[in-house]
């Protein structure tokens, strides 16, 4: 059965960084796309990153654009998002799912198959 485990929320400063990772088993991510998503207080669940099954290709939401990197260990078969320069709005709950197909096709639901219980992000001073 595949689990999606994320982890390295927490509060942090406007500016500062932190790393998600996205831990799966059950699954081997090799062939898949992963997506982060986030979802901020009485806001609607956002895509904001992607990264293709073989770590070829990548897009980011445009609110992200140049902060944050998404990556993978499929060795460890992990996903990463490191966050720079966080800003106040950058603060959610941040979730990891994996898609269904090796190209990152958007953020449509459909397209991924497992989600994690997700880990807080605030921004805050």
């Amino acid at each position: 059965q595949l689990q999606i485990v994320e982890s390295g929320g927490g509060l942090v400063q406007p500016g500062g960084s932190l790393r998600l990772s996205c831990a799966a088993s059950g699954l081997k991510l090799d062939y898949y796309a992963v997506g982060w998503f986030r979802q901020a207080p009485g806001k609607e669940r956002e895509g904001v990153s992607c990264i293709s099954g073989n770590g070829g290709s990548t897009n980011y939401v445009d609110s992200v654009k140049g902060r944050f990197t998404i990556s993978r260990d499929n060795a460890k078969n992990t996903v990463y998002l490191q966050m720079n320069s966080l800003k106040p709005e950058d603060t959610a709950v941040y979730y990891c799912a994996a898609g269904r197909y090796l190209a990152c096709s958007g953020y449509s639901p459909n397209l991924f198959r497992s989600w994690g219980q997700g880990t807080q992000v605030t921004v805050s001073s």
